[in-house]
């Protein structure tokens, strides 16, 4: 059940069984020759789709562009200052609570976002504490790679070239949900080098097409199936226990 193709009565009724949500979080940043620009976004957002058909939980609109200054030396890519991603989560979270939901499970596919995010649950955990009253909203956050078995799968795949940005993991996820977009680019080198950055102009300088550690180019969407079903069904395990704690 998707939020935005859902109409308030249809929310209202979720609301009387349940009143959790998961909100796909993710970046609109360059992955690499091959990898789609909206990679971190489309990743948490097909495997809770998914995970949303399998188990009939509410899965709210994809909360698409994060903390990636990093990368805006490669056309197309887009960021959030950390202090703008923390008000304009803040204004999310808030909504939704005032509307209903005290469980909302943020499901991560940027790895740029993850201190961001919980920055943002302390400023909201904050106005309750300073006011000396019991927060009775829960909040939390969970990379869709380190969901249980999920890296297993992955590994199995790709046992060298995984790397650390535009994985052929993540790549492969994107084929799975969008064949028409996969896209056939030979690499060089074929798997590329590894290491630290600060700005976007020191990232465009250390790893001049985008890959960090990475060969892409083994991407399938066979390989991105089976991930798939590895984290829809961890994600369902995950987000029911959450929801009832």
């Amino acid at each position: 059940m998707k939020l935005h193709l859902s109409s308030w009565p249809e929310v209202e009724a979720y609301l009387k069984t349940s009143r959790g949500i998961v909100i796909p979080i993710g970046s609109t940043e360059q992955h690499g020759p091959n990898g789609l620009i909206g990679t971190d976004a489309l990743c948490p957002e097909i495997i809770a789709g998914e995970a949303a058909d399998a188990a009939g939980f509410l899965v709210g609109p994809t909360f698409n562009v994060g903390m990636a200054q990093h990368h805006l030396d490669f056309p197309g890519s887009m960021t959030l200052r950390p202090s703008t991603m923390i008000a304009a989560l803040q204004d999310w979270i808030t909504s939704l609570v005032r509307t209903g939901f005290d469980r909302i499970y943020f499901l991560n596919g940027h790895g740029g976002n993850i201190t961001t995010l919980n920055a943002a649950f302390c400023e909201f955990y904050a106005e309750y504490s300073l006011r000396g009253e019991a927060c009775p909203v829960r909040l939390t956050q969970n990379n869709w790679w380190q969901l249980p078995g999920v890296m297993d799968v992955c590994k199995k795949h790709f046992p060298v070239g995984e790397g650390g940005h535009a994985t052929p993991s993540e790549v492969s996820v994107t084929y799975y949900a969008y064949p028409e977009a996969i896209k056939s680019v030979e690499m060089h080198p074929k798997i590329a080098p590894s290491g630290r950055f600060a700005d976007a102009a020191d990232f465009r300088a250390s790893f001049p097409d985008g890959r960090c550690g990475s060969d892409p180019a083994q991407a399938s969407p066979e390989a991105g199936a089976r991930i798939v079903e590895a984290a829809r069904t961890a994600l369902v395990r995950d987000v029911a226990a959450f929801f009832a704690s």
